[in-house]
C-alpha cells in the first residue's frame, strides 16, 4: 500500500504562554507590529522562524531598504517614518548604514550591513519589552468559533507547543495564519503567475576605486558575453552595489522558476526547495562573468543569503483590496495608515519591469486600514507582502517602507481593539491615525 494520507494519534499540546498580542514573522511588518503594540502596553510575543529578525532583509540577504522614500514633485524626501526611523538610527549607530543613493535617477533606496540590522533589531524590539520565540515555525491555528483565533500552534525544538493570544497579527509574508484560521486569499494575476523569486548573495575583494559606478556597465557587458554565447543570464536588469565597505557589494542577478518554467510557490515545499539549488546554481555562473568586471577580478563569493528571496505568495483578502491605479494615481483614503512610495516593480519571466507615477506627480499613495483587516476575521490583522492587494499593486507595496507602515498600523489598532472589545473591522479610524502620527508616522495627509 501507498497511503496518501496518515491519521496522526490525539495528543495534548503544551502551551508556552498567553499574550494579549501575538505577531507571527519578524521582518519589517512584524517587527514594527510587535514594537508599536508592545509600546501601547500590551503583552506581546514575537514569533520567528529563524534565529534572527529581518525577514527577507537578512533571512534572503536583500541588504537593502526600498520604499522609505518617495519622489515627491521631483524631491527625494523620507516619507517612512516612526519604528522605521528607531530602527535606522540603531543600525545608523552601529556603523551599518549606507546614505541613501540613487536608483535609475528617479528615487532611491538605502542599503545596510545585514549583521547590524540583525543586532538593531534585536535591541529594538527588547527596549519595547517584546518577548521573542525564536527558532519557532507557525503550524496551525486553534480557532473559538469561525471568527476567532484562539492559539497559534508552533513547532519549536521543544516540541509542538501552543502560543494563546487575543489579537493576532500575520506577518508572515506568506498569509500563513490568516489562511489556516479561514481567510480568503490569492496567488498571482489570476493565471498562475506569480513575481519571481530571487537568491541573493555577496562579493568581497573589490577594488572600489576600479570597480566605481560599475552598475552602469555592467548591462552592457552582460548583453555582450551573452552575444558571445559564454554566459546566458536568468535574468535582465542586474542589481550590483556596493555596501558600505565599498571592498563588499551585494548582487541580485538570478530568477527561480519551476520545471514549468512559472515562478516557484514559496508555500510548496518541493518547489521551494528545489529552488534553493538552482539559486545556488545560478550564482556560481552569475560569479564567474562578474570577475570579468573592471575592479572585481579578485571577487569572491562571501556570503548566500539562508533562503530564497520570496516577492509573493498567497495575498490576504482585506475589506479594501489596493489596486494598481492606486499606486499609479497616488490615491489618497480617507483611512490612511502611511504611505507607499516605491513603484510597482514586476519580476516577469527573464526581466524587471518598473511602473512609475507620472514624472512631477506627488510620487506615493496613501495606504488603507482596511487592507490589513481580513475579510471573516475578528480578531486578525494581515502586514507586509500578504496584505490586501492585487498582484500588480503587490509588486509595490511589498517593499520594505510600506511593510513598516502596515505593521506599525496593525500593532496600534490590535490596542484599540483590545481597548473597545472591538473587532479589527470596528477599531476607530480616527484614534488609529492619532495615536500614529503621536508615534511619528506620516500619514500622507499634508506635507
Amino acid at each position: 500500500m501507498n497511503p496518501q494520507h496518515i491519521t496522526e494519534p490525539a495528543r495534548q499540546t503544551p502551551v508556552y504562554g498567553q499574550y494579549e498580542v501575538v505577531v507571527l514573522g519578524g521582518g519589517p511588518a512584524g517587527m514594527a507590529a510587535a514594537v508599536a503594540a508592545a509600546r501601547s502596553g500590551r503583552k506581546t510575543l514575537l514569533v520567528e522562524r529563524y534565529g534572527f529578525l529581518g525577514g527577507m532583509g537578512t533571512a534572503a540577504g536583500v541588504t537593502n531598504f526600498c520604499g522609505l522614500h518617495a519622489n515627491v514633485e521631483g524631491d527625494i524626501r523620507q516619507v517612512v517614518h516612526g519604528v522605521a526611523d528607531q530602527l535606522l538610527e540603531r543600525i545608523a549607530r552601529l556603523g551599518g548604514l549606507n546614505a541613501p543613493h540613487n536608483l535609475f535617477g528617479r528615487t532611491v533606496a538605502q542599503a545596510y550591513d545585514t549583521a547590524a540590522y540583525k543586532i538593531a533589531a534585536d535591541d529594538l524590539l527588547l527596549s519595547a519589552g517584546v518577548d521573542i520565540l525564536f527558532h519557532a515555525l507557525g503550524a496551525g491555528v486553534v480557532m473559538d468559533g469561525a471568527r476567532r483565533v484562539q492559539g497559534l500552534l508552533v513547532e519549536t525544538k521543544s516540541g509542538r507547543q501552543a502560543v494563546l493570544g487575543q489579537a493576532f497579527i500575520d506577518a508572515s509574508g506568506d498569509g500563513d495564519l490568516a489562511a489556516w484560521a479561514g481567510a480568503p486569499y490569492d496567488k498571482g494575476d489570476g493565471h498562475g503567475n506569480m513575481l519571481y523569486p530571487s537568491t541573493m548573495f555577496r562579493l568581497n575583494g573589490i577594488d572600489p576605486a576600479r570597480a566605481g559606478k560599475a552598475w552602469e556597465v555592467i548591462p552592457q557587458l552582460m548583453l555582450e558575453a551573452e552575444a558571445q554565447h559564454r554566459y546566458k543570464f536568468p535574468r535582465k536588469t542586474p542589481i550590483v552595489r556596493p555596501q558600505k565597505s565599498g571592498i563588499e557589494w551585494r548582487v541580485n542577478l538570478t530568477q527561480l522558476a519551476n520545471r514549468d518554467g512559472n515562478a516557484m510557490d514559496g508555500t510548496d515545499a518541493r518547489e521551494l526547495s528545489e529552488a534553493e539549488v538552482l539559486g545556488r546554481r545560478q550564482i556560481a555562473n552569475v560569479s564567474g562573468f562578474l570577475r570579468e568586471v573592471p575592479g572585481f577580478e579578485n571577487s569572491y563569493i562571501v556570503d548566500i543569503a539562508p533562503q530564497v528571496g520570496i516577492r509573493e505568495t498567497r495575498r490576504v483578502r482585506g475589506l479594501y483590496q489596493l489596486t494598481e491605479r492606486d499606486v499609479l494615481d497616488c490615491a489618497d483614503f480617507a483611512d490612511t495608515i502611511g504611505v507607499n512610495g516605491w513603484p510597482l516593480e514586476l519580476h516577469l519571466k527573464g526581466d524587471v519591469e518598473f511602473r512609475w507615477t507620472a514624472p512631477g506627480s506627488r510620487g506615493f499613495n496613501q495606504l488603507p486600514y482596511r487592507m490589513t483587516v481580513p475579510e471573516g476575521l475578528d480578531n486578525v490583522w494581515v502586514a507586509g507582502r500578504c496584505a490586501s492587494m492585487s498582484h500588480e499593486a503587490q509588486s509595490a507595496a511589498r517593499v520594505t517602507g510600506a511593510c513598516f507602515v502596515m505593521g506599525e498600523a496593525a500593532g496600534v489598532a490590535a490596542d484599540l481593539a483590545l481597548k473597545a472589545k472591538a473587532s479589527a473591522a470596528a477599531v476607530d479610524v480616527a484614534a488609529l491615525q492619532s495615536q500614529l502620527e503621536k508615534n511619528g508616522a506620516y500619514l500622507g495627509r499634508s506635507w
